[in-house]
């Protein structure tokens, strides 16, 4: 009878220092990777989802997520959702070509929110399909570089501002002093530039003739109905039924673990003024080049 009592107490002790490792290992996966290393860990086929909201001013995020998504075996599909105005032409670009590589080891599926619009489409029109609900705001393919001058206000406050350049473009845009005719052309040279690069990149990944998108990208923004029609987006449908989509592409049968990307981890006053302010502060936002949808009030 010792002996038995002695047996089921090394029983117990070894299932609970069993349940202890296999509890501390998942654990220690979630706070390293979050679901999608608890996924590798327990086998199953899920749908990652990527959520690119607010001004995108910072693509280091997304990057790290699409890496992390293709090289986990569970995930065979992505699902990116947008509901972004656009932002910096950089971190756009970045996020569009890792979206290209991503395409090429599984499906990807890009799902638009209340707004879509100029780099938030620049980056939808990389996946393999765009889905958008009908009244979906998408499109405004073009860019924008806004500048300022305070010259009159400071006249009023009684005071001056002055550079000492290398050279006489050095401080091309400076709110100080107003653009010459020549420095309008360069300015308007670069933008031009710029806008190019969007319409190829929209022509070549949606298989749509460059010159049919460049009448499409004078700026304007287009309903999700409206961009079925002309070709911009691909089915007219909700986040669910761009998951559905993205699991019947990734060969997933039954319902689909759904994996949303971690968010880097930021202290709680971060996320308190990132909740109110957005995260475009303190990741380069200000003034240059952007892909992005800005109604001006100033004239």
């Amino acid at each position: 009878m010792a002996k038995v009592r002695l047996l089921l107490k090394g029983l117990s002790v070894l299932f609970l220092s069993l349940l202890v490792f296999f509890v501390a290992v998942f654990f220690y996966a979630y706070l390293t990777g979050g679901e999608i290393q608890v996924l590798s860990l327990l086998g199953g086929d899920g749908i990652g989802v990527l959520e690119i909201a607010g001004s995108i001013n910072d693509s280091r995020e997304a990057i790290r997520s699409l890496k992390q998504f293709g090289e986990t075996r569970g995930i065979k599909a992505v699902v990116v959702r947008i509901d972004s105005p656009g932002g910096g032409v950089a971190p756009t670009q970045e996020i569009f070509e890792e979206i290209h590589k991503l395409k090429k080891k599984k499906p990807v599926i890009a799902s638009l929110g209340g707004m879509a619009a100029s780099g938030g489409y620049y980056i939808a029109s990389a996946c393999d399909q765009v889905v958008a609900n009908p009244g979906t705001l998408t499109g405004s393919i073009g860019v924008i570089m806004e500048l300022g001058n305070v010259e009159e206000l400071l006249k009023k406050l009684g005071l001056k501002g002055y550079s000492v350049k290398s050279g006489p473009h050095k401080d091309i845009g400076s709110p100080l002093r107003p653009l010459s005719q020549e420095q309008k052309a360069i300015l308007q040279s670069l933008v031009d530039n710029v806008h190019g690069q969007f319409v190829t990149a929209v022509a070549k990944s949606r298989r749509i003739p460059e010159d049919k998108v460049r009448e499409l990208a004078d700026g304007r923004v287009y309903s999700g109905e409206q961009a079925k029609g002309l070709g911009l987006v691909d089915l007219l449908g909700n986040m669910e039924d761009a998951i559905d989509l993205a699991a019947e592409r990734g060969g997933i049968k039954g319902v689909p673990q759904v994996i949303h990307a971690r968010g880097e981890d930021k202290s709680w006053w971060e996320k308190l003024l990132f909740s109110y302010l957005g995260n475009g502060l303190g990741k380069g936002a200000g003034w240059g080049l952007r892909y992005e949808w800005t109604p001006s009030w100033i004239q």
